[in-house]
């Protein structure tokens, strides 16, 4: 979201930019040449192992970027990852890193933190009734992949303005055209697409893509947390939970079924 508003703004010029227009300490690294659409999409193609080895690599970039026992910085941290196993945007492989460097590339391109940039252009013109709290690394920079939190009735907020494609009352906060871009496949991209026979889900920009008749999409947080929306009918649920759990997807498409 806020990396589209960043492109509205001009601060982010395009998606096909190298993350390393934004970020000198990238040039020269594979996530540097990376274009910011493929990182959106999790599909660089450079070799990050979420759950290998126990998540070993996860736990690396951890230690690394957010205790710090080391001397490494937080771009040190991300591009110690430096080994390309596919080409960009042909393959799509869960990688918590990528919103990570995306995350320093919005903070570059727009000059402030992430945290400021949403409470300006999206958490005060939504009305939210309560602050956010977004987890910091060691050099003070959000983490971009985990960490978020906010209120119940904050996240119905958010999850409304998705459904609305972004608008909220009479403004767009969000470009509905980014909006549809981040939670449509392209037909070039068919390897980011939902698969309906098997109900797997789909990948847009960093959110879930819904198998379904029409366009649906959430947000997962990493325990239960979900936001599910279905533009169409404007229906949005929320769900905060200690577990991870189906039976929320089985309450989603009996509720969003209703309005097919």
């Amino acid at each position: 979201m806020l990396i589209g508003i960043a492109v509205s703004e001009g601060a982010i010029k395009s998606v096909a930019d190298a993350a390393e227009t934004y970020v000198p300490g990238f040039k020269g690294t594979e996530y540097g040449k990376m274009p910011i659409r493929d990182l959106l999409h999790m599909s660089s193609g450079v070799e990050f192992g979420e759950e290998r080895n126990g998540g070993s690599d996860l736990d690396r970039l951890w230690r690394d970027m957010v205790a710090r026992p080391a001397s490494k910085d937080t771009i040190e941290s991300l591009v110690q990852f430096n080994h390309r196993i596919a080409p960009p945007g042909t393959r799509y492989s869960y990688a918590s890193i990528e919103p990570d460097v995306l995350g320093m590339v919005l903070h570059s391109a727009a000059n402030q933190s992430l945290s400021d940039y949403l409470r300006e252009r999206v958490w005060e013109p939504i009305g939210a009734e309560a602050s956010a709290n977004w987890l910091l690394d060691a050099e003070d920079f959000e983490v971009a992949h985990f960490g978020f939190n906010a209120v119940l009735r904050d996240y119905a907020r958010l999850g409304r303005l998705l459904a609305y494609d972004g608008a909220w009352e009479d403004k767009q906060i969000i470009p509905t055209q980014w909006m549809l871009d981040a939670t449509t496949v392209k037909p070039t991209d068919s390897y980011l697409a939902p698969d309906k026979p098997m109900q797997k889900p789909g990948y847009g920009y960093l959110m879930w893509l819904l198998p379904a008749p029409r366009r649906q999409f959430a947000m997962v947080g990493s325990w239960g947390q979900r936001v599910c929306v279905d533009p169409a009918s404007k229906l949005v649920m929320v769900q905060t939970a200690l577990d991870d759990t189906p039976e929320v997807w089985r309450l989603w498409r009996m509720l969003a079924q209703q309005f097919e």
